[in-house]
């Protein structure tokens, strides 16, 4: 304790703790963003003199970094293709009938998925066709919603690029020089954590997993305030020709709804599930706008029919002049209180109406009968020409130019074919990590499956900021002697200690700093004091940087723990201490199984 004290008050130590302490507040309280700390703390590091400028930033210059980077742009592409349809279709799937098997099938399929995707995405892919599926079978969203949190989170622990806290503790790790990870360095402990805790989640998910039931107009608002009304046809050879909506991919793959079916004159409206569809039924959809550009490339429907006298018109047009655009009707547009049909909108501005989207109001109306009003926000698709000349009409505002607007869905098996290169390269040493994955990045812009703009707008700026800057923060403790004084300190308490109850001390701090402050910053701060405990008690230092990374990642407590946890707490109805009723059992078997697992893997 003397050590930890005299290093502490010694200038540069001194400030390097009140910075870090400011940092913890801020973390905890959320008063500024993560990143924004996080680039803070670098900050100040600088302007005080304890890191030299090329310390502090040197994170943003890191191979962990570049690699987090692409990672993003790989997912995009995965998803913009298509690349886990088949998933998505598997997850809504009807012969799913009970929570139980959902979690069953969230953990089966979700976890080794989220081993190479980042888990957010996947989280927000599947989130809404978990939902649908929920309401088609009046389950609650709270009985399955955690468990896809929970699943990503056990998955993301099984190589390297599951999660950017793996990559984040492969750089720390390697710069105070214990070496960098491997892509399936921890593969198997995170083998043993998947397997184990999945089991744990099925057997805890009657009695620990509320019920907080379903409100379906607090459905039907979420999801019309982001769902679009618009019309598809069945054409001629389509795979819904003679099947029910029930018995169909349709409303399992993409998150849509249907409202009506219109077949002649005949109209049919909910509930539809079991009637058989036919050759030229009109459908009358809701749905998101990424779900109804996918439908436009699907072959089972037509998006957006014109009467027979324009179908030769617009087929004639070239697909690559035509662009896509959201619009909002004005207020005093003469628009307002007109439907399409009577207007003559397409003859009139050249451009098709796909769909139309009204705030929180439920639209039931085929799409050309809709009465337009003023706040109305309409999808047009139409050549460039047309929608530049949109920008100078007063009865519609241009608000989004949705450019190369169609999915990529005819290449996914030219991104499926990348990803796997990302993977077996690095596996066999063929190429550095960074290397495959920065390739695989040009690679899918440069065979079409991921476009410029797409890439650009897939990185999450937040996590380059937070990763580039936290760095900082496991350099400032190595040079001021903070960590192996703290280290020292510690080793005071646990020398008498077995070497599991160690590790499992070191495991449940690590889960419970990270569960009030950002994961990342744990690593950070935590892996440069474990490592030099390892080295105090004679131990192998990548043991307990396994145990802080696994520590890290394992976020059950808290929804504001873990950023998954935060997605499905507002559309699980949850309550605060629902997570932690659910995640307390799973963090206590994690706090046993992983140090047992750590000590299997270094026979220690």
């Amino acid at each position: 304790m003397d050590d930890l004290l005299q290093a502490a008050l010694q200038p540069q130590a001194l400030i390097t703790l009140m910075v870090l302490a400011l940092a913890i507040v801020l973390f905890i309280t959320g008063w500024l963003a993560p990143e924004v700390t996080g680039l803070l703390v670098a900050g100040l590091l600088m302007a005080t003199g304890v890191l030299k400028p090329a310390e502090a930033l040197e994170g943003f210059g890191s191979p962990a970094l570049l690699t987090v980077l692409g990672l993003f742009a790989l997912s995009a592409g995965l998803f913009r293709s298509g690349g886990l349809d088949r998933l998505r279709g598997m997850i809504g799937s009807d012969s799913v009938r009970t929570p139980k098997r959902m979690i069953v099938l969230l953990t089966t399929l979700v976890a080794p998925v989220s081993a190479f995707v980042p888990n957010t995405p996947i989280v927000a892919s599947l989130l809404p066709v978990v939902e649908g599926w929920c309401h088609r079978r009046g389950i609650s969203p709270s009985k399955v919603l955690l468990p896809l949190s929970f699943a990503t989170v056990l998955g993301g622990t099984l190589t390297l690029i599951g999660s950017s806290v793996n990559l984040l503790a492969s750089e720390v790790s390697s710069k105070l020089g214990y070496g960098a990870f491997d892509l399936f360095s921890f593969t198997p402990i995170g083998i043993g954590v998947w397997l184990v805790g999945s089991l744990v989640m099925v057997l805890l998910s009657d009695r620990f997993l509320p019920d907080r039931g379903s409100d379906d107009r607090d459905l039907a608002r979420s999801f019309s305030s982001s769902g679009y009304l618009t019309e598809v046809m069945i054409p001629a050879r389509s795979e819904l020709v003679g099947k029910s909506l029930h018995g169909t991919r349709l409303q399992r793959r993409f998150d849509v709804d249907v409202l009506e079916i219109h077949r002649n004159a005949e109209r049919f409206t909910p509930p539809l599930a079991d009637r058989s569809l036919l050759e030229g039924d009109r459908l009358v959809l809701r749905c998101t706008r990424d779900d109804l550009l996918r439908l436009q490339q699907d072959h089972t429907i037509v998006l957006a029919p014109v009467p027979e006298s324009e179908e030769a018109e617009l087929a004639s047009q070239s697909l690559a002049n035509l662009r896509m655009v959201e619009v909002l009707l004005p207020a005093g547009s003469t628009l307002a209180g007109e439907s399409l049909r009577d207007l003559r909108f397409r003859q009139r501005y050249n451009t098709t109406v796909l769909a139309l989207r009204r705030g929180n109001e439920v639209l039931r109306e085929r799409l050309g009968r809709a009465t337009l009003r003023e706040g109305d926000v309409l999808l047009l698709q139409g050549p460039q020409d047309a929608i530049r000349g949109l920008q100078a009409n007063n009865d519609l505002v241009v608000l989004e130019q949705i450019e190369d607007d169609l999915p990529t869905v005819s290449r996914k098996g030219i991104a499926m074919v990348i990803a796997v290169l990302v993977i077996v390269l690095p596996t066999l040493k063929l190429l550095p990590l960074v290397a495959a994955v920065l390739l695989g990045t040009v690679a899918m812009v440069a065979t079409g499956c991921l476009r410029t703009g797409e890439l650009l707008r897939s990185i999450r700026l937040d996590v380059i900021l937070l990763l580039g800057s936290l760095g900082s923060f496991s350099v400032a403790l190595e040079k001021t002697g903070l960590a192996e004084a703290m280290a020292k300190s510690l080793l005071i308490g646990l020398k008498n200690w077995p070497i599991f109850w160690a590790l499992a001390g070191v495991f449940l701090f690590t889960t419970l700093l990270t569960e009030v402050m950002s994961n990342a910053a744990t690593v950070a701060m935590v892996i440069p004091i474990a490592a030099k405990v390892a080295i105090g008690l004679g131990l192998p230092p990548m043991a307990f940087i396994f145990t802080v990374l696994f520590g890290a990642s394992q976020s059950f407590l808290s929804p504001v723990g873990y950023q998954t946890n935060l997605m499905v707490f507002g559309p699980g109805r949850y309550r605060f201490l629902d997570v932690a009723r659910y995640g307390f059992p799973l963090t206590v078997v994690m706090t046993l199984l992983v140090p047992w697992l750590v000590c299997r893997q270094f026979g220690i």
